[in-house]
């Protein structure tokens, strides 16, 4: 499965010094698959970010926090390409419904694990 196309071998790749960068974005409860697509895209040559909190597998926030790290996800969706979307087993909770509407609102490629319900 190949969800963003990148040519690694192309000149302008090396000489520019671009790289794209790609937002991961869903419930952190997928945490081991979110380590699976950094290292899969990073391998592809992307600069990846993602959450580092995963406090639906076990770290705890307080709410503060939790509202900070929205808005540095938010952030972070901002200054890339894409996002791309662990939503496993077509799961796609609120928090990953707003962070898709903020990328709608910026134009950003939005890239799906798994193909939406139609």
């Amino acid at each position: 499965m190949a969800p963003l196309e990148t040519n690694r071998s192309h000149p302008v790749w090396y000489n520019l010094k671009v790289y794209p960068k790609i937002c991961l974005c869903g419930s952190t409860k997928f945490k081991q698959d979110f380590f699976y697509w950094a290292k899969y895209f990073t391998l592809k040559g992307c600069i990846v970010t993602m959450p580092m909190v995963f406090m639906h597998a076990g770290d705890t926030i307080t709410d503060e926090e939790k509202k900070n790290l929205d808005n540095l996800h938010k952030a972070k969706i901002k200054d890339a390409n894409a996002i791309f979307v662990v939503n496993k087993n077509g799961y796609i909770g609120e928090s990953t419904k707003s962070e898709i509407e903020f990328a709608k609102q910026l134009n950003t490629k939005i890239i799906y694990l798994e193909e939406l319900d139609t």
